[in-house]
């Protein structure tokens, strides 16, 4: 990876890092989903009229739309409002990758390697001990809010996955027009009419400061700029950066908001980086095992097995095609059977696949 690359990967866990903090103090200006519902507001406008049309289905955008932007940003924000701190709100929200793997499991049939369960072990006792120091001077449902939120980013990975949009930012700017009309209603609903209005009227430049923030910066270009990355590099090289969210959350968090790090909180955060690293890193076992397939006869054509997504091999009546061709004149092998699919990486921090599956699709 290029040196400006290398910043720019840092640069966006970095920006990734600091919204759990401008979130914090933007909870300060906003309810919660109405907070939530302007910054998807604000990141699809006027983005939407630049980035050309949806090229995905529409009702993957619909579903990640809900998922991701609904749930999961309605569930962090209400669970950070309801006392949550920045700092440990960067960190428990790591343990999505878990939920990736799992979810990933249950649908997509991707089996975890005995590595990956030791990662997700791992990283579940990092989320007891992170409960245990929140649980003995701060809210456990506020906690569990953000649990939740992190199983919701889990279930929408997955549904990006299937989705495999060719254009992260395209995509994102599309699903960030789902979740608005949701979330307003949701507001209107539980926040109240008068809590809302109250607040847009009160709108002050600080308060429109973390808007921008949590729109353009975070959304359009953190998302932009890390499926930038992803489409230039494989995504074990990419991935690991995002570790550095929490580090940037939680050293944020302190400097800005003064929150605490507490001994048992720096021991979650070991546990949990680590767990999430072995989670996300290590290798995925094939979907499904290769089947056995008998030599062909020594006059017969061999060609190499080849995905599902590629072209079949050219027969033996166009020599062009050397490299699948086994000459009649040789001894007939076994054809080589290559996984089903690639491999995906569990850290999607931006939601968005590897580029090794872009090619269906993607």
């Amino acid at each position: 990876m290029r040196p400006t690359h290398l910043a720019l990967a840092v640069l966006v866990a970095a920006v990734w890092g600091v919204n759990f903090t401008v979130v914090e103090i933007g909870l300060g200006h906003f309810p919660p989903l109405l907070f939530s519902a302007l910054r998807f507001l604000v990141a699809a406008l006027p983005a939407v009229f630049f980035v050309g049309r949806p090229k995905v289905a529409w009702k993957w955008i619909v579903a990640v739309g809900l998922v991701l932007g609904v749930a999961k940003f309605g569930l962090l924000f209400v669970g950070m409002d309801a006392g949550m701190p920045a700092g440990l709100s960067s960190l428990v929200l790591q343990i999505q990758s878990v939920f990736t793997a799992v979810i990933a499991f249950a649908v997509l049939g991707e089996r975890p390697t005995r590595v990956r369960l030791l990662g997700m072990a791992v990283a579940l006792a990092g989320i007891g001990v992170a409960a245990a120091d929140e649980g003995a001077s701060g809210s456990l449902g506020a906690f569990a809010l953000v649990i939740a939120a992190a199983a919701c980013w889990g279930a929408s990975n997955v549904l990006t996955r299937k989705a495999s949009p060719p254009d992260p930012l395209n995509f994102m700017v599309w699903v960030s027009t789902v979740p608005v009309l949701p979330l307003l209603a949701l507001s209107l609903l539980t926040e109240g009419p008068s809590r809302d209005l109250a607040a847009l009227r009160a709108l002050d430049w600080q308060g429109a400061g973390t808007l921008g923030y949590v729109a353009w910066v975070t959304t359009v270009f953190g998302f932009g700029a890390w499926g930038w990355l992803l489409h230039r590099h494989p995504a074990s090289t990419v991935a690991p950066f995002s570790l550095l969210v929490p580090v940037f959350g939680m050293t944020s968090a302190a400097l800005f908001l003064g929150e605490p790090v507490s001994g048992l909180r720096w021991c979650a955060a070991a546990l949990l980086v680590g767990g999430v690293a072995l989670t996300s890193l290590a290798p995925a076992a094939p979907s499904a095992a290769p089947s056995a397939v008998p030599p062909a006869a020594p006059s017969a054509v061999q060609p190499a097995a080849q995905p599902a997504d590629q072209a079949p091999a050219q027969p033996v009546a166009q020599p062009a095609d050397h490299a699948h061709v086994q000459p009649a004149d040789q001894p007939a092998v076994p054809p080589v059977v290559q996984p089903e699919e690639t491999a995906w990486t569990s850290v999607h921090p931006v939601d968005v696949p590897a580029p090794e599956r872009t090619g269906a699709g993607s």
